[in-house]
């Protein structure tokens, strides 16, 4: 029984030995990720961020949303998951509010706070800091550089359901009121990211060409975001002069 426990004691001991040395490569990269959140807190960095984003952005929302998501990854690195969020959300949300609304996009506050969040969250995984990718590569015993870039080479093929839920919140189930509602909208986009997975794989049963992967891509784009094309037709919204404003209420039909 003493043997045993002598045993036990060492395999304790050894475990959490082996432990603190995998945390060093780990409490470095926090430390750091540390000194850069820091500086851009109390330095109000990230108040600068916000207007050069606007300023770069130019009021296009795609060009605003990717800025917004390499922001929120250097915001994101290294800190926990509340305080990621916190900081994302005070910092980086409100521009895409205004530049949204600025550029005739509404969007729903929900779906801003999620797209910042899953991009600040995305820091953990993502080189050079990627904590997350530190504690896999402590257990697998590989590069935790390599296994941070391959991390994101994989989640990139998820990257795109931010900006699509910013274009089409109906995937966050925002207006889905009914159970076939739901059911449609589920199905749908599982048929669309299987198809974007064919394509950023190139495979979809077999080999696919290039054309076949554009192809796949292109139904994709559609199935996401099928109003698209439908402005292309008919556009959403008809500029008029502020003379005609009353007008133009007054020949609206009273269903809107």
């Amino acid at each position: 029984l003493m043997a045993s426990l002598r045993a036990a004691w060492d395999d304790l001991i050894e475990g959490l030995a082996l432990g603190a040395r995998n945390m060093i490569g780990i409490g470095i990269a926090t430390a750091t990720a540390g000194i850069v959140v820091g500086t851009i807190t109390l330095t109000g960095l990230g108040l600068m961020m916000t207007e050069l984003v606007e300023f770069i952005s130019g009021g296009n929302v795609i060009l605003m949303l990717i800025l917004i998501a390499a922001i929120s990854l250097v915001l994101g690195m290294g800190i926990p998951t509340t305080a990621n969020y916190i900081l994302v959300a005070t910092l980086m949300a409100p521009v895409v509010v205004d530049l949204g609304a600025q550029a005739g996009l509404p969007i729903p506050l929900i779906a801003v706070h999620l797209f910042v969040f899953y991009f600040g969250i995305m820091a953990d995984i993502t080189p050079p800091v990627g904590l997350a990718a530190f504690a896999a590569a402590a257990i697998s015993k590989e590069d935790p550089i390599a296994t941070g870039f391959q991390g994101a080479l994989y989640s990139l093929r998820t990257a795109i359901l931010p900006f699509v839920f910013i274009f089409n919140p109906a995937i966050l189930l925002i207006g889905v009121d009914t159970w076939p509602q739901t059911i449609w909208v589920a199905t749908v986009s599982l048929i669309a990211i299987l198809l974007f997975s064919a394509a950023t794989m190139n495979w979809f049963v077999t080999k696919s060409r290039l054309w076949e992967s554009a192809a796949l891509l292109l139904i994709c784009f559609t199935l996401f975001r099928p109003d698209w094309w439908l402005n292309q037709v008919s556009p959403p919204y008809q500029e008029l002069p502020a003379s005609e404003f009353l007008s133009a209420v007054g020949q609206t039909p009273a269903d809107g």
